[in-house]
């Protein structure tokens, strides 16, 4: 819990499933026209975290596509609009980094266009190796969508 109450939980029910098909489908340069059914699917397969205010509403999310014991890739962060500027976002990062280095991985991943400072205070830095990494990338079929 942050010092003006917030909190990270990782209990999948407590997610609001509109707010973050919302946030991601609309606002997140990654995810613009991400289907509900994409981001369920994601969810499921996925550890998450939300964010709640005092009163309990969410207003942040991320999720880690993990193994719990060797690898995880930390995606789909966001916080809302009016919650940013006040450095919630980079505690929510650094306490859902903690979560996943108790799980244990060697290797934590993510990718970003434009937050590369928030990731830095918790010890990101770009790949020691790029030239070992490869991505396979799939084109959806038609309808589908990220």
């Amino acid at each position: 819990m942050t010092p003006d109450g917030y909190t990270l939980d990782t209990d999948p029910g407590r997610l609001d499933l509109d707010r973050i098909h919302h946030w991601l489908s609309t606002d997140a340069y990654w995810a613009l026209g991400r289907s509900r059914d994409t981001v369920e699917r994601a969810i499921a397969g996925s550890l998450n975290f939300g964010l709640y205010d005092p009163a309990g509403t969410q207003v942040g999310y991320a999720r880690a596509v993990t193994d719990s014991a060797t690898f995880a890739w930390l995606c789909d962060v966001y916080v809302e609009r009016g919650s940013r500027g006040t450095g919630l976002g980079t505690w929510f990062v650094g306490a859902a980094c903690a979560h996943l280095r108790d799980l244990g991985p060697r290797r934590i991943l993510l990718a970003t266009k434009d937050a590369h400072g928030v990731y830095a205070k918790h010890g990101f830095t770009p790949l020691v190796d790029p030239g070992m990494w490869m991505e396979y990338r799939v084109t959806p079929p038609t309808g589908k969508d990220r």
